[in-house]
């Protein structure tokens, strides 16, 4: 018999853990606030529940998948919440949350959800909605040795790689310092092909030669042909990424770490965010540079990806 697991939050990010768990034979039963998404868990074949607390109901792992760690303790701990779903004869739940998180938020979470008898992994993944999709995220996880090994197989179910980092709260550290090198590679990126643009260099060979050199990287190749053609579908958001490098420089600030590149890239998609491309791909903060250097702004191609 197939394992059962729950799920809470099914965007983006979270079909891509559908489609693949189902692949891995894994029965999903999922609660999302929007009945689209509820509809596409049905015809993956998953099971839609009513609540975060039905989707924890006879299950030895949650999965959460939401946009910040407020929205995560509300799931949690709220009326209906997962907390709620919890066995009275099961003290074994343990909850999965993908959610790039303000670490403190995960420890404090972590430690309520204990007095509860649920254990809890911060277990951000490192990736975009396409490579989850196709398979190809990391797992970055905090939280006990143990719990994380348990959890070993459903991590396979939805990624090619997992990594215990840590105590809890180490998964979410690693992540915004993966998210920090990430913001970097991109802001070069957009900056390398705006400046070939106004050099009156032909941006596809560009590409191909930034790909081929000593600079090439996965955002290369992800994100790069979305900045020549101004392609915005989603795969990530302007508004996550404005909200990510918020919480690396807080934790910046905290340990007294100079983050002279995430600032900038901060107020450049702070900038973007504030044009109207918030709920656009990260990629459009592009269009903010080409402002600065004279380059008309483009709308782009905004049409969700995978009918999401």
């Amino acid at each position: 018999m197939s394992q059962r697991i729950g799920i809470v939050g099914m965007g983006l990010m979270g079909q891509a853990f559908i489609l693949n768990l189902r692949k891995s034979q894994f029965q999903v039963q999922g609660f999302d606030i929007d009945p689209k998404r509820m509809d596409e868990l049905r015809a993956q074949g998953g099971h839609p529940v009513d609540s975060p607390a039905a989707a924890a109901k006879g299950v030895e792992c949650v999965i959460t998948s939401l946009p910040t760690s407020d929205i995560g303790r509300t799931v949690m701990l709220g009326a209906g919440g997962i907390a709620e779903g919890v066995r009275e004869d099961s003290r074994g739940l343990i909850v999965c949350d993908t959610t790039t998180a303000r670490p403190e938020d995960s420890e404090a979470l972590a430690a309520e959800l204990a007095e509860h008898g649920i254990r809890f992994l911060d277990s951000a993944v490192s990736g975009t909605s396409t490579m989850a999709r196709a398979g190809d995220l990391v797992v970055i996880a905090g939280g006990d040795k143990a719990d994380f090994e348990a959890c070993r197989q459903v991590f396979a179910g939805f990624s090619r790689a997992a990594y215990h980092m840590g105590p809890v709260g180490a998964g979410a550290r690693t992540k915004l310092v993966v998210n920090l090198v990430l913001a970097g590679n991109r802001l070069a990126l957009a900056e390398g092909l705006v400046l070939g643009e106004k050099a009156g260099l032909a941006l596809g060979p560009l590409l191909e030669v930034l790909q081929d050199g000593a600079s090439s990287s996965k955002t290369m190749s992800d994100k790069g042909p979305k900045m020549i053609v101004a392609d915005f579908a989603r795969q990530g958001q302007v508004k996550t990424s404005l909200k990510d490098s918020r919480l690396m420089l807080e934790m910046g600030h905290k340990l007294g770490a100079p983050l002279p590149m995430t600032a900038l890239f901060s107020q450049i998609v702070e900038a973007a965010y504030a044009k109207g491309y918030g709920e656009k791909d990260t990629v459009a903060f592009i269009e903010v540079l080409r402002g600065l250097a004279g380059l008309a702004e483009r709308p782009g191609i905004d049409d969700e990806p995978f009918g999401a």
